[in-house]
């Protein structure tokens, strides 16, 4: 069986490797995840034949494996398929956050009981003892530091996703909370009495004090993940939660060094590797780095912009037959959608809008930021869910000059992402960041609720300038007005 186990773990890699090949465009996205996810199952079958080959020990404790197993099983899927499909894509993102945290969570466990197994990781405990004593139970190195590593990376992913899930839920506000100057002191204290501990777990000859150690390593692990995550501002999120996914990823790789099981290996460093990716993408697309964002994001909170109208001057504000007519005699329509569109579940009226334009013979583009939105491709999935034509939707540097050519920009909730400030004030904590140029667009339409600022806490001077509009209302019932508008011209 454990020839025919290995030959599970190669389809199933290429498989893995061929869904992800999939994933790099929205009009494969689909068949690319179905194709990782049989790859999966695959891999799932062969860890089961691995364990069928394997002698069952006297005990009952082999049976119990096959019990927990089944268990595990049911009780994995009937809380997860519901969850899955009852979740709306607006809250897509907490979804994310809170499977990537279990998984991360199951590897500190996966170390623990890896501790337990070794009793203690006892330090004279070798491969001859071993098999002289006639113990199934060998240490090698490789278990040590995958344990090790696996509990760390682990734990600080599995808490850090927690309070990803809990901001983005709004059980925690948005905005940072740290301890100011102290906040990278208590950071690096935290991060030295890991590695303490980890140390004292690879030295320490006890027979059982190195469980007690383990237990301690994942306490303060807990706390880094704790630490790190809740002074990063709302802003950042989508950043934070591909970082701690590709950590969950090398957290698995750890663990299946431990456990000496190669699916959980190469499965875990293919999600680490392009998670990793992704992270460095989406940091560059805020011109920031990834250690910047680390050590204290910005932003978060739903606090208004507090004497703005003053600063800028003051804001027009629109009707939806105005902005219907400006549609519909326009040579082309740009429409950039953000969060405040997926909270209004607003896609499916965009789409019925840009139907009766496109009637009309004015064309209609939707220009994407990366980071618009709570995670990474969040327009890209809400547009694709409301049979939005891929092709329609454009990048941040293929939109950008197209702008300045485009008679209406429609903002249908998105803030920091279309921020001029961004450009033209160095004082900006968002400043160098990459935004859309809608402030080049010769009308500009902006749908939102109110005056608030965006997610990052930051005014946006685009609302104030002479050629912006403010659509104020619910966006869905702000284009399903339109909608109605255009219908009856």
């Amino acid at each position: 069986m454990t020839i025919a186990a290995n030959l599970l773990y190669i389809i199933a890699f290429v498989l893995f490797i061929y869904g992800l090949s999939g994933l790099t465009g929205p009009s494969t996205a689909v068949r690319g995840n179905k194709i990782a996810a049989i790859g999966m199952v695959i891999a799932f079958i062969g860890t089961i034949l691995k364990l069928a080959d394997k002698e069952a020990d006297t005990d009952a404790s082999y049976t119990l494996n096959w019990i927990l197993i089944v268990v595990g099983l049911i009780v994995g899927t009937a809380i997860a398929v519901p969850v899955a499909r009852k979740t709306k894509m607006t809250e897509m993102p907490q979804l994310v956050a809170i499977f990537n945290g279990l998984g991360g969570g199951t590897v500190g466990l996966i170390a623990l009981c890896e501790a337990m197994e070794y009793r203690g990781f006892k330090g004279n405990l070798i491969a001859e003892e071993a098999n002289v004593a006639g113990s199934s139970t060998v240490l090698t190195t490789t278990v040590v530091i995958g344990s090790i590593l696996a509990a760390i990376i682990g734990s600080v992913s599995f808490w850090g996703s927690i309070i990803a899930f809990s901001k983005l839920q709004g059980i925690l506000p948005g905005r940072p909370i740290g301890l100011g100057k102290a906040q990278q002191a208590v950071n690096a204290i935290l991060f030295i009495a890991a590695v303490a501990f980890a140390i004292v777990i690879g030295c320490n000859t006890g027979e059982f004090g190195n469980i007690w150690w383990m237990l301690g390593l994942i306490i303060v692990s807990a706390l880094l993940g704790l630490m790190l995550v809740l002074p990063i501002g709302g802003a950042d999120m989508p950043v934070v939660i591909s970082l701690l996914n590709a950590m969950t990823g090398l957290s698995a790789a750890a663990a299946g060094l431990a456990i000496n099981n190669t699916a959980m290996i190469v499965a875990g460093m293919i999600v680490g590797a392009s998670g990793t990716i992704l992270t460095n993408l989406m940091a560059k697309a805020m011109n920031r780095s990834v250690a910047n964002i680390v050590a204290g994001g910005f932003g978060g909170g739903s606090s208004a912009a507090s004497g703005a109208a003053a600063e800028h001057g003051p804001v027009k504000s629109t009707t939806a037959a105005d902005v219907a007519i400006q549609m519909a005699y326009a040579n082309e329509v740009i429409i950039v959608p953000g969060y405040g569109m997926a909270v209004a579940q607003a896609q499916h009226a965009v789409k019925e809008m840009a139907a009766l334009l496109a009637e009309r013979g004015v064309p209609v583009k939707y220009a994407i930021h990366p980071v618009a939105g709570r995670m990474p491709g969040h327009m890209n999935v809400l547009l694709a869910e409301a049979g939005i034509d891929y092709d329609a939707m454009k990048e941040m540097d293929e939109i950008n000059g197209e702008f300045n050519r485009c008679d209406v920009a429609l903002v249908i909730g998105a803030n920091d992402v279309t921020n001029p400030a961004a450009k033209d004030d160095p004082g900006s904590p968002i400043y160098g960041m990459p935004v859309l140029n809608v402030a080049e667009a010769h009308s500009v339409i902006v749908s939102k609720r109110s005056m608030s600022s965006g997610y990052a806490g930051i005014d946006n001077p685009l609302f104030y300038q002479p050629q912006t509009s403010m659509l104020f209302g619910d966006a869905k019932d702000s284009v399903d007005a339109i909608v109605e508008e255009l219908k009856a011209m």
